[in-house]
């Protein structure tokens, strides 16, 4: 086991910085409290679980496994504290104002982990939030193994499934998830070239300039859109201008929130977030943690057993 001590310098709120880490309630690989934080993850140097603590203005660090140190290292980046806010100007719009004022601890964590973002927002293509949760957590459940340590013993924190068990997989192997062979032949093939891809995390750059090349690189393989892409470079390289184009409900939030109006399309929505070009994953952030919701029309949606088709 290893353990690290920082003393912050910067307010801290780990569920507004670390809940984009979290998938779902019951996310195998992560525990998260408004004072801790549990996860386990795979690195360079093999897997490691970590426990965060937050004690005042103190975070408490403690690893396991192969990768503790690395993941160790990686904390400032994590908890956001190497996040840079330079240029971002809330004040261009009354309701960015008050939130930045309210939630002056929201800053952008990054894992540098790409993969580890991709495969759950693969999942996510196309289907609703619980359908991509189940999918993902059973996933992990068949396919994932411990992770290292006591803690993730007694927390029952489970790894997700390594690549090279994902690239073996046939694709009616993830059938019974609910997960189509679309889907399933993707997770398949970028499976493959998660080696590669992983690269992309040390790319030269600020960390918007690292975004756009490593969303731009992503695209570039089928199956990958705008909207995967910004997902992962939100969550892995701490992208600040990450726009996920494409949501179903983000277009919404964000025209009712800064323009009044109840319904948006990702056009509009690109339009009012236009003044932020470079900071807009931090407007997307902050009304996401707002409570603001856009008004519903119509019965609600049933998603269908697509373990039947």
């Amino acid at each position: 086991m290893a353990r690290r001590t920082i003393h912050l310098e910067v307010p801290l709120d780990l569920r507004l910085v670390l809940g984009p880490h979290v998938r779902g309630r019951g996310d195998p690989t992560g525990r998260l409290s408004g004072f801790s934080f549990a996860r386990v993850t795979r690195t360079p140097h093999g897997s490691a679980t970590l426990l965060l603590e937050r004690r005042g203005e103190v975070v408490e660090a403690e690893a396991w496994g192969a990768g503790a140190d690395r993941v160790l290292d990686g904390l400032p980046a994590l908890l956001g504290l190497d996040d840079d806010t330079s240029g971002f100007d809330p004040s261009l719009h009354p309701v960015v104002a008050d939130l930045a004022r309210r939630m002056a601890d929201l800053r952008l964590g990054w894992t540098n982990a790409i993969f580890e973002a991709l495969l759950p927002a693969i999942l996510e293509q196309k289907v609703t939030g619980s359908e991509a949760s189940t999918a993902y957590h059973d996933l992990i459940r068949r396919h994932g193994e411990p992770g290292p340590g006591p803690l993730a013993a007694r927390l029952r924190l489970r790894l997700q499934p390594a690549p090279e068990v994902l690239a073996s997989l046939p694709y009616f192997a993830f059938h019974p998830l609910g997960v189509e062979q679309r889907r399933a032949e993707l997770i398949r093939r970028v499976a493959r070239e998660a080696h590669r891809l992983e690269a992309l995390a040390e790319l030269p750059g600020t960390r918007a300039e690292v975004g756009a090349a490593a969303a731009a690189a992503l695209q570039r393989r089928p199956g990958i859109g705008p909207w995967t892409a910004a997902e992962v470079t939100l969550r892995a390289l701490g992208d600040p201008d990450a726009v996920s184009v494409g949501d179903f409900h983000l277009k919404n939030l964000v025209a009712v929130a800064l323009a009044g109006e109840p319904r948006g399309d990702d056009t509009r929505m690109v339009e009012l977030l236009a003044p932020w070009r470079g900071h807009r994953a931090r407007v997307i952030r902050l009304l996401e943690a707002s409570g603001i919701e856009a008004p519903t029309y119509g019965p609600r949606y049933s998603p269908p057993d697509r373990r039947a088709m």
